[in-house]
């Protein structure tokens, strides 16, 4: 018997595919941990993203196996895979594609052919993105946002699913430059990768000094990632616990009437209503791996940090006072109210 078929399924055809989600999240988790020891939460946000269908920022040190996290999904999920490595020499182009003169080997005639840049995949990891110019990082805003590029006033759209799993190494680093926010905003998550604990770390050494190359099996594919997007949008979810994940949203804004003098003194710019719909959307996918068809205020609740710690912005007073955004969202979660009826 389904874990789910106790709620109220739309048909069963629902209720099969909620379950080959929540069993193939998990052995996709498998499969990543013959390569990637560790970072469990890491992983468990970046499969959220798969569901969701959204883009996520893997923020982190040099060294952590950020690129390699992204290249293993690729592997196990046998998708097409690119990886661009942001310069500070990177254009627009060497992103999208360009129009390039061929000539016809028939006819001798040239003509104007347009060669399709790496943007065109299925996953595409966007290393070190903040290595390079706004002007270039922007070039992904449209593919982000649209699944499509537009060059030369001609529109492409991209194969599905697509991703954009980019990596960036912490701003004070030498040679990076700040993402525009209107970019930052288009991730779902903000996603904080951390040196693993010591017993981990020496694992982590025994395994990549050595040969090793791991077989992969493909619990799920392409075409299934698809179904699960639209599947999650299909899940339920009770007006109070909309309600709360905006209220969260909404009383991040320093101009909120209902806003905390902390998110008054240290935030410059609140929350946009994107946040509002990546922690119900996150909620929804979270809800479905672990075996329920309705979201929780828990669900929402457990979302807020990668959902919001690139979108609530701090000010100049906050920096000097060493205040983070992971600090003013611990804050927002004890003052905002969960509705007592609870779920």
């Amino acid at each position: 018997m389904s874990a789910l078929d106790a709620v109220n399924l739309d048909s069963a055809d629902d209720i099969a595919l909620a379950d080959k989600m929540k069993n193939g999240r998990q052995q996709v988790i498998t499969e990543i941990g013959k390569r990637i020891i560790g970072q469990g939460d890491v992983v468990e946000l970046v499969l959220q993203t798969l569901f969701v269908g959204g883009n996520s920022l893997i923020v982190g040190v040099p060294g952590l196996a950020k690129t390699l996290l992204v290249q293993t999904l690729a592997q196990v999920l046998a998708l097409k895979f690119t990886r661009i490595q942001f310069t500070p020499d990177l254009m627009p182009s060497d992103i999208t594609g360009t129009d390039i003169i061929q000539e016809d080997t028939a006819t001798g005639r040239r003509q104007m052919v347009f060669a399709p840049g790496p943007i065109f995949s299925n996953i595409v990891l966007a290393d070190e993105i903040n290595r390079t110019p706004p002007k270039t990082q922007s070039a992904l805003l449209e593919a982000m946002q649209e699944h499509r590029v537009t060059i030369q006033g001609r529109t492409y759209t991209l194969d599905e699913p697509f991703y954009v799993f980019a990596t960036q190494n912490p701003i004070e680093l030498e040679g990076t430059y700040p993402l525009p926010e209107a970019q930052l905003d288009r991730f779902m998550f903000h996603i904080v990768i951390e040196h693993p604990p010591e017993h981990e770390e020496l694992e982590v050494v025994r395994a990549t000094t050595v040969n090793i190359d791991p077989h992969f099996s493909r619990p799920i594919t392409g075409d299934d990632l698809v179904q699960f997007q639209r599947l999650v949008r299909r899940v339920p979810i009770a007006d109070p616990v909309m309600k709360y994940a905006l209220s969260i949203v909404r009383t991040s804004r320093p101009k909120a009437p209902n806003a905390p003098e902390s998110v008054k003194k240290w935030v410059a710019f609140g929350a946009s209503v994107r946040a509002a719909q990546y922690l119900v959307l996150g909620g929804k996918s979270r809800a479905i791996c672990a075996g329920r068809y309705h979201v929780s205020f828990e669900d929402i609740r457990a979302n807020a940090h990668p959902v919001l710690r690139h979108r609530v912005l701090t000010n100049f007073r906050a920096e000097s006072e060493g205040v983070s955004t992971d600090t003013i969202i611990d804050e927002l979660l004890e003052r905002v109210p969960v509705p007592a009826s609870g779920m």
